[in-house]
Formats: C-alpha cells, sequence, structure tokens
C-alpha cells in the first residue's frame, strides 16, 4: 500500500502528513516525537495499511509542517496539542486509535482527555505518562525547568546537535548498524533550519508542564480502560521501562512488552511492534 504525502492547513498552520489505507478503513493516528517527525513511521505505515486508514502529522517546529511568520506561534504542548486537534477536526477524524511516541504522549494525550470517545485504542511506544518513566537523561533538562537562565537554556543546545541527534538513535542498540543513517541525518538537518533551534529549547523548558498534565492523563485511562499497548525499548535512557510497567497501574486492559532496543524501537523492531498494533487493533476495532 503506497504512502501519499499531502498538506492541509488547520490552526493556521500548513500540516504535513502521511497517509495510505482504504478511506473507509479505521482510522489510526501517529503522533512522532523529538527529534523526528512522520518520517520515523515510513517502515510502520506499510505494514498497517492493508487494513487500517493510517495517518501521520509533522508537529508544528518538526518535518515539513510550516507555520506561518505571520501565525505568532508559541511553542508550547498545549498549542501543539490545538494544533493536532484542529488537523483531526479538519480532516473529520471521528474515532481513531492514537499511536504515541516521546513529544506524541502529551501531544495525543491531551487531545486523548478532551476528546476520550474518540480513541479505540492506545499505543504508547516509548511515550510517558508517569513520574517514574523519567530517566537520569533528562537531568540537564530538569536544570532548566529550575532555572530557565540563558546559560541553562544555551546548555540544552548540546542535545540538539548532530552527534547529540544520532546518539537517540543508537544509544542502547545492540547493533547499530540495523538503524538506518538518513534518520537521524534528516532529523539534524531539520533541527539546523534558522530559528529551530530556539523553537526546541523551548519546548524542552515547556516539557516541565507536562509533568503536570500526567494525573489528567491517567485519569483517562482509569476511566476508559481503553485497550492500551505500551511496548518500550527498554534500553531508553530519556523513558525508562518503570514508565511503561505504570499503564497498568491505571488500566486492566494495558499490556506491556519491552524490546531489546533505545529510544527510536521502530527503527530495529518495526516489525515486532506493527505484529503488536495489529492483534490490539484486532481487539479493539476488528
Amino acid at each position: 500500500m503506497r504512502t501519499s504525502f499531502r498538506t492541509v492547513t488547520a490552526d493556521g498552520v500548513d500540516v504535513f502528513y502521511r497517509e495510505a489505507g482504504p478511506q473507509d478503513a479505521p482510522v489510526m493516528l501517529l503522533v512522532h516525537g523529538f527529534p523526528s517527525s512522520s518520517h520515523m513511521f515510513r517502515d510502520l505505515i506499510p505494514l498497517l495499511a492493508d487494513k487500517y486508514r493510517v495517518i501521520a502529522p509533522d508537529l508544528p517546529g518538526f518535518g515539513f509542517t510550516v507555520v506561518p511568520a505571520a501565525r505568532e506561534y508559541v511553542y508550547t504542548f498545549d498549542n501543539l496539542a490545538s494544533t493536532l486537534e484542529a488537523f483531526v477536526d479538519v480532516l473529520g477524524l471521528e474515532q481513531y486509535a492514537l499511536y504515541v511516541f516521546d513529544y506524541g504522549a502529551p501531544t495525543g494525550l491531551r487531545l486523548a482527555a478532551k476528546h476520550p470517545e474518540r480513541v479505540t485504542a492506545l499505543v504508547s511506544q516509548n511515550g510517558n505518562a508517569y513520574l517514574e518513566g523519567l530517566g537520569d537523561a533528562w537531568a540537564p533538562i530538569r536544570q532548566a525547568w529550575a532555572d530557565p537562565s540563558p546559560a541553562n537554556r544555551a546548555a540544552l543546545g548540546a542535545i540538539l546537535d548532530f552527534e547529540g541527534t544520532k546518539w537517540q538513535y543508537v544509544h542502547g542498540v545492540p547493533d547499530p548498524s540495523r538503524v538506518a543513517p538518513e534518520a537521524y541525518h534528516l532529523d539534524a538537518a531539520l533541527l539546523q533550519r534558522p530559528g529551530n533551534r530556539e523553537i526546541q529549547i523551548d519546548l524542552f523548558v515547556d516539557y516541565a508542564h507536562n509533568l503536570e498534565k500526567y494525573p489528567l492523563f491517567q485519569q483517562f485511562f482509569r476511566d476508559t480502560h481503553v485497550p492500551t499497548l505500551a511496548i518500550w525499548g527498554r534500553h531508553d535512557p530519556f523513558f525508562i521501562p518503570l514508565g511503561a510497567e505504570a499503564y497498568r497501574r491505571d488500566n486492566p486492559n494495558a499490556t506491556v512488552r519491552f524490546l531489546d532496543t533505545g529510544h527510536f524501537a521502530l527503527e530495529t523492531h518495526v516489525d515486532e511492534i506493527a505484529a503488536e498494533i495489529r492483534a490490539l487493533l484486532a481487539r479493539a476495532v476488528g
């Protein structure tokens, strides 16, 4: 099933997205994380699109989505979620299974908590919603949360350099040769666009507000018991296995799986993840 590449205007933003699958099939909405884009789903989409309509947008500040300067966009997770909601509304998506990863978790879960009736199933791939899921790699960002001084903001720049981006892809991967180099080269190139560095640092600092939303997300899990798959690269330094296991605390319909890989588990285990998703969706939406 071939993937189409489209752009639609939502919330005053030109949102780029990938789509494949029958128009009348159950929808799966894929929400990427830092520092990637819908490109991270390039191998997953064809594995699901025979039976599902799969849609993966690029969030503002990432990938090929364009935010007009006149929009004067403020880069916070609340605003990313508002743009995602507008995108869903423009496409007329009334129900969808939701796949969240990294930044996609606090973005997509805001939308899920606001419109729980829309969510047919949830896949969290290293998508954190619990305090105990935050690993030691957050230390420099936590310092900026406590004191967002120019010096502490500037110190976060190392995460945005090429080596910092590559490290996120290969750290914890037993065989780094399985990670396609174009993935981190593309992310690194897009991060270096004029003005993007400050956008990303703004989001690092704003991430602290996501922790305040965790109780809201957990209430969504308790209220809905939505069929959930928490599938995790167990060597992720940012979102550690405790964050996956915590999903079972609030949702008896949560299944937890661990993979012998790092943060970007789709780079090394796309077939395994696709099989688990198909099993989940077969139970949840048929």
